[in-house]
């Protein structure tokens, strides 16, 4: 029997408090409560709940829902790295890529909006409503604090912005290719000198030179797979993993290690993960890979290929290769998972089942620890590293 746990959401004013708690890891998942699915169709939810964001804690066992935010613009469409976290989780960044169609409510069309949400707020709070490009997804704070980047999937640009504090600041655009390119996750290098930005649109992986505040186009890219989409870098620094979401015909697709010491960087690894790749997630030592796959259940009942169970499938890295160690099953149509510092704990997000499936990991195996119900599909999610 599946054990749940958490239904219930702790008093918000509870965030100050954990946060100073130095065992204290704070994640948040931000919800959609749009977008849905009907037999492997795409759909609109008429009379959605509101999107929110859901932050918990990964530093308790099992993780503990410690607050919500309502109102804040999220969208399932693009990588599940639509949530950045400030590295002493003050301030969070949250982007919303689609947006209800004023004009038909049964159709989105492409937003762009970024929300900047107070975390020591109490209780947690939205601060700044911001305006990045068309289709805004993946979101990236560098090392020093002082730069965020969101990817323009619509618009075919990254925008930059200063940070301080915790005000973000518009400071320009960087275009990549064309309008259909369609940059969607962009993560800096540990040093912050360098960023990578996956382009699903045109099959590319870009490298960014940055040096201060200011951020420019290399003009190397990189090829690895068809639609290169989430992305994580090594918090050593020496790789880069990257998943690319396929043609959607139901076959396997594919993950790609980046060798970020090599000048410039290349793809120097690839594997074979299984259909439709949504999330990777590099443990906080850089010593796993968890990689969420769709596994075709996003596919109608009657798609040849269609399967009930989702995958959350875990690698070693071992230097520049990766090595499988074990898979667990989860939920339909999952998006993000994040791991907690001590590398024992995965929390996966599902959009059909509307929850957070968490996972206790010794190293060889996954264990299956129960749930915590949202109100909304659970669509990008980041931890506090």
């Amino acid at each position: 029997m599946k054990r749940r746990f958490l239904a219930g959401v702790c008093a918000p004013v509870l965030l100050p408090f954990l946060l100073s708690a130095a065992s204290a890891q704070i994640a948040i998942s931000a919800n959609d409560g749009k977008a849905g699915i009907d037999d492997g169709k795409s759909i609109v939810n008429q009379n959605p709940h509101a999107d929110y964001i859901t932050i918990f804690d990964l530093g308790q066992k099992p993780p503990k829902v410690i607050g919500e935010v309502m109102n804040v613009p999220a969208s399932v469409v693009g990588p599940p790295q639509s949530v950045a976290i400030a590295k002493d989780a003050s301030f969070a960044i949250v982007t919303g890529a689609f947006k209800v169609d004023p004009a038909d409510s049964k159709k989105v069309v492409p937003d762009n909006k970024v929300t900047v949400i107070d975390l020591k707020a109490k209780p947690a709070a939205v601060i700044a409503t911001l305006e990045a490009g068309p289709g805004a997804t993946g979101v990236s704070i560098n090392p020093a604090g002082t730069l965020a980047l969101v990817c323009n999937r619509n618009e075919g640009t990254v925008s930059i912005f200063k940070v301080a504090g915790n005000k973000l600041t518009a400071a320009g655009k960087i275009s990549l290719g064309d309008a259909k390119s369609g940059p969607s996750h962009a993560a800096f290098t540990p040093d912050g000198k360098m960023a990578i930005v996956t382009r699903d649109g045109d099959h590319r992986v870009s490298v960014l030179k940055v040096d201060g505040d200011n951020v420019t186009d290399t003009k190397h890219t990189m090829t690895g797979g068809f639609r290169p989409y989430s992305l994580e870098m090594s918090p050593k620094g020496d790789i880069a993993i990257f998943g690319n979401q396929g043609g959607g015909t139901g076959d396997d697709d594919v993950i790609n290690v980046v060798d970020l010491k090599s000048n410039p960087p290349r793809v120097v690894d690839t594997i074979s993960v299984g259909p439709t790749p949504e999330g990777v997630a590099m443990s906080p030592s850089g010593k796993y890979v968890a990689v969420t796959v769709m596994n075709n259940t996003n596919k109608a009942k009657a798609f040849p290929f269609y399967r009930d169970n989702g995958i959350l499938r875990i690698y070693a890295i071992n230097g520049k290769k990766l090595s499988h160690v074990t898979d667990g099953k989860v939920g339909h149509w999952c998006q993000g998972a994040v791991w907690s510092r001590d590398e024992k704990q995965i929390v996966v997000q599902c959009m059909v089942e509307k929850d957070l499936e968490s996972f206790s990991f010794d190293g060889k195996s996954l264990k299956r620890n129960g749930e915590i119900k949202l109100k909304a599909g659970g669509a990008g999610m980041r931890a506090q590293q």
